[in-house]
């Protein structure tokens, strides 16, 4: 049967989103088909809309990434979900989707933007898992091709390392492979370089497993804000501005408080795979 899509982007993240409500969803074959920059639509992630599990909930989501992988979490993804639920008449202005890790609330702001509640950020190195580090401050440390790395390990529903530099333009991404591709993180991560501007603007690169490095991601916005944050370095809101974009992250710094992810969630084009 011919298959309709939507592609979207939020902040330069881009997906191709699904309806899979009445029909078998695709498998992890056909999504990186589909995720294929030059032999299929193109995307970061495929975004698969599913029946909601819980009671309450609108729908639930799964998350493909282009490699054919799956995914915990995506805060872009989320919000663009979000923005196509809305359109098709299923979200209202707020409500709660059922995420691969959990519940996550959206609601719809004035000017058309979506917000999600994704996660409360976990700072126990098990909860990547991340094994074999050296605990020192506020970071760990880890021997990288015989050099020395300092990071912040924050689960947000996936695993991110998270990396301050001075300049995010002359970021070691070469880094980023080989973190992921190291023992001590046998399910891979998502690496982070992130720059402190002010108080309330960071500046942010990231390389995600199973994709590579995209032009924005909202679960990496949100391991960087709240890994500065617990250690007092910014502000409890900031703009976090990314190749492709600016998102906003709000987190007190409160135990058992969601970290919350605003930004744009934008409709590309539709279209219709034909078999």
């Amino acid at each position: 049967m011919p298959l309709r899509f939507s592609k979207m982007q939020g902040a330069g993240n881009d997906f191709v989103v699904l309806d899979a409500r009445a029909g078998a969803a695709p498998g992890p074959e056909a999504c990186a088909a589909l995720a294929d920059r030059h032999f299929g639509v193109g995307c970061d992630q495929v975004m698969i809309v599913l029946p909601p599990r819980s009671p309450g909930s609108v729908a639930a989501y799964a998350v493909v990434n282009a490699d054919g992988s799956a995914a915990r979490q995506c805060g872009n993804g989320a919000r663009c979900v979000a923005a196509w639920l809305h359109r098709d008449g299923t979200l209202a202005d707020a409500g709660v989707l059922d995420g691969p890790s959990g519940p996550v609330p959206v609601r719809r702001a004035g000017d058309g933007s979506f917000e999600v509640d994704l996660a409360i950020p976990d700072f126990d190195p098990a909860a990547l898992p991340v094994i074999g580090a050296r605990q020192a401050g506020d970071g760990l440390h880890l021997c990288v091709d015989g050099l020395d790395v300092t990071f912040g390990a924050v689960a947000v529903g996936n695993p991110h390392v998270v990396i301050e530099v001075a300049e995010v333009v002359d970021a070691p991404v070469d880094l980023a492979f080989a973190l992921q591709a190291h023992p001590a993180f046998p399910d891979g991560c998502n690496v982070g370089f992130v720059q402190v501007l002010a108080p309330d603007r960071l500046r942010l690169r990231v390389i995600e497993r199973g994709v590579g490095e995209t032009l924005a991601c909202g679960s990496g916005a949100c391991a960087a804000h709240a890994w500065l944050r617990r250690g007092g370095r910014i502000a409890a809101d900031s703009r976090i501005e990314l190749p492709g974009g600016t998102l906003g992250v709000r987190w007190q710094g409160d135990a058992g408080e969601p970290l919350r992810l605003r930004g744009p969630a934008t409709f590309v084009f539709e279209g219709t795979l034909t078999p």
